[in-house]
């Protein structure tokens, strides 16, 4: 019997709405894990070449890992996958809460879509019976709507909705999708996707848990979090603050985004900080299904001008920078609304503030001017005008929103080559909120990650650097990791750092774990741990460098997909901003990356993937990783 995971995954014809089971063997598992891997497994085989993101050809897969629904912390994990509306390129997006754990014990694994269904439909996956149901009183309805909606029509409370909002019927570029009304698979628009095969939502619920091979061993690792954690320096403020309690450390080390990127200090971060947001506005500090760090805010505002609504969460850090510090806004109850419109229309928040961003730039340079954006006073520090274009760009409405609704690099195409200059984006997608420029690993990371620039696919620099702490340093022993390197450098060991950091990283977006509990380096578990879990929840023996293995197949796959749509190193490459010296104030005010180091580091990351100098897999490669059926799909 398979422990862990159901062995089963469920393949959805929309067009025809057939349905059907698939039983893969154990080796199917144990070689994927499941989550990122496992759906590109089916993307590349089932999807076309030069299929148009849109189109009922390009198949959406959703799936959990071998270890999602098990009692410990950081594991209720979802992965979706399908080739992006952003890039053209592969997109892969992460989404936690509860959904993921409810799919288990619904009795499936992975769904894979594909086709377009002749009218809106929803998906119902209750105890292994599965169901397409109409959705038409659904379209146009805010997720918190549909939630309640739904709970309704089914008669259960305890359902799991993954959705798409109206953002994506708008046809905004960066739709998300949506659980619990505030968690998001964001990033690559694969909301877009969902909703162009008319298919609003996916239901869960189901009370079968999978088998755990040793359960006292899963219990015993389990009950050692709430131990270990007060030990762990990075942990506790997780706790208490969440991911807004990065803002003033990053602030402090001139790492913080300000104004789209110009800066790397912002002089009103303490307003928009996380112990603010703990001291006025936090209504309530959620959590994932079983997982004690309970991270994720809540926020309420019944007073004021800026009305917002606990049902949609809180913004985290990453939305606290790219409505805050990027735009140069300190108003914390302005933020937070632009956080609550985002989960209502089911748009991702980096994208969104990052692209109102930009537009403040090209405004404040003349670039555009009150013509392009319809009489608003586009400035930075504005958070009126900030949400009245956040209003037309979820809406795709006005003429500023019809532009800015797809996305910054898409916009400067309108606007000209000046309005290229203002950009930060890598492979359409704009930069979340950790600097490059600072944290040299990562803007290797960034040009390179096959769905665009992300700060969730590697470790940080500071984890590598001179006087990092023990235990740090210790687990990424367990990686091959021995000599920390000096600060703002890119040497061929940081780049190996990168590598080794995004394999771990790729290997966890396959198991389906979040990287606030396990990693390579500062999380609650490190490498042994994850080891040790996932033993104890299959009663497989693998090891560390198994597990890497596992993050090589993920991330050759990606390129290969890549590299079957046109996309090499031509494409991993960043933008001029990130060759500028920083302005402002603070420890990094005139600090850039070079064009010289950067080349080089592109150079070795590829050599030490074995792959071609313009960064394609080899096929010997795939031989080594038992991936010789993606062959095929290698460009000639």
């Amino acid at each position: 019997m398979p422990y862990g995971y159901n062995g089963k995954i469920l393949h959805i014809n929309l067009t025809t709405h057939e349905i059907h089971e698939e039983t893969p063997p154990e080796s199917f598992y144990r070689k994927y894990l499941g989550g990122s891997a496992m759906g590109l497994y089916y993307i590349l085989r089932e999807t076309p070449s030069g299929v148009d993101p849109s189109a009922p050809e390009n198949v959406l897969t959703l799936f959990a890992g071998v270890t999602t629904g098990a009692a410990i912390s950081g594991q209720s994990r979802i992965n979706a996958n399908a080739k992006s509306p952003i890039s053209g390129a592969i997109g892969d997006s992460q989404g936690g809460g509860f959904f993921p754990a409810e799919l288990k014990f619904a009795g499936v694994d992975g769904i894979v879509i594909k086709g377009k269904s002749p009218k809106p439909v929803y998906l119902t996956i209750l105890s292994g019976v599965y169901e397409l149901k109409d959705a038409a009183h659904l379209m146009g309805k805010v997720t918190g709507e549909v939630d309640e909606i739904l709970k309704k029509e089914l008669g259960d409370n305890k359902i799991e909705i993954l959705q798409h909002g109206p953002g994506a019927e708008n046809g905004v570029l960066f739709s998300s999708l949506v659980s619990m009304s505030n968690r998001n698979n964001g990033r690559t628009g694969m909301g877009l996707v969902m909703a162009s095969k008319n298919l609003k939502a996916v239901v869960v619920r189901g009370t079968k848990k999978p088998a755990i091979a040793h359960p006292k061993k899963l219990t015993e690792l389990h009950r050692a979090g709430p131990k270990i954690l007060p030990d762990n320096p990075d942990m506790p403020g997780m706790t208490e603050f969440g991911t807004p309690g990065v803002v003033m450390f990053q602030n402090t080390l001139g790492t913080l985004p300000t104004r789209n990127y110009n800066e790397g200090q912002f002089e009103n971060a303490d307003p928009i900080s996380g112990e603010v947001m703990a001291r006025t506005i936090l209504k309530a500090r959620d959590t994932c299904y079983a997982c004690i760090v309970r991270c994720k805010r809540v926020v309420e505002i019944s007073e004021g001008k800026h009305l917002v609504d606990a049902q949609y969460g809180g913004p985290e850090y990453e939305t606290l920078g790219t409505f805050g510090s990027y735009c140069g806004i300190d108003d914390l109850a302005a933020i937070s609304k632009a956080n609550q419109i985002c989960n209502m229309y089911g748009v991702d928040t980096i994208a969104c503030g990052a692209t109102i961003a930009f537009a403040m730039e090209c405004f404040e340079k003349g670039i555009i001017s009150t013509e392009e954006t319809g009489g608003i006073d586009l400035r930075f520090g504005n958070p009126d005008a900030m949400l009245e274009v956040l209003d037309q760009i979820v809406k795709n409405q006005g003429k500023l929103g019809k532009v800015l609704s797809q996305g910054s690099e898409r916009a400067a195409a309108v606007w000209g080559k000046q309005a290229e200059e203002c950009l930060i984006t890598v492979k359409g997608a704009e930069a979340p909120a950790h600097m490059p420029q600072a944290k040299r690993s990562l803007a290797l990371i960034y040009a390179v990650n096959p769905f665009g620039a992300d700060h969730q696919s590697s470790e940080h620099d500071a984890y590598y650097e001179e006087g990092v702490a023990d235990l740090n340093l210790n687990r990424l022993k367990m990686l091959g990791l021995h000599e920390p390197q000096p600060q703002y450098s890119l040497t061929p060991e940081k780049v190996r750092f990168a590598m080794q950091g995004e394999l771990f990283y790729s290997m966890m977006d396959s198991l389906e774990l979040c990287q606030f509990v396990w990693g390579p380096a500062w999380t609650l578990y490190g490498p042994k741990e994850t080891v040790e879990m996932l033993n104890a929840v299959t009663g497989w023996d693998v090891t560390v460098d198994e597990l890497l293995l596992v993050g090589q197949r993920r991330l050759n796959l990606m390129r290969i997909y890549n590299a079957r749509e046109g996309l090499d190193r031509k494409n991993d490459k960043l933008p001029k901003k990130f060759f500028k010296a920083l302005q402002g104030t603070g420890p990094t005010a005139g600090v850039a990356l070079t064009e010289n180091e950067f080349e080089a580091a592109l150079d070795h990351y590829y050599a030490l993937n074995g792959w071609t100098p313009n960064g394609i897999p080899t096929r010997q490669k795939l031989v080594d990783l038992d991936l010789d059926w993606a062959s095929e799909y290698l460009p000639a």
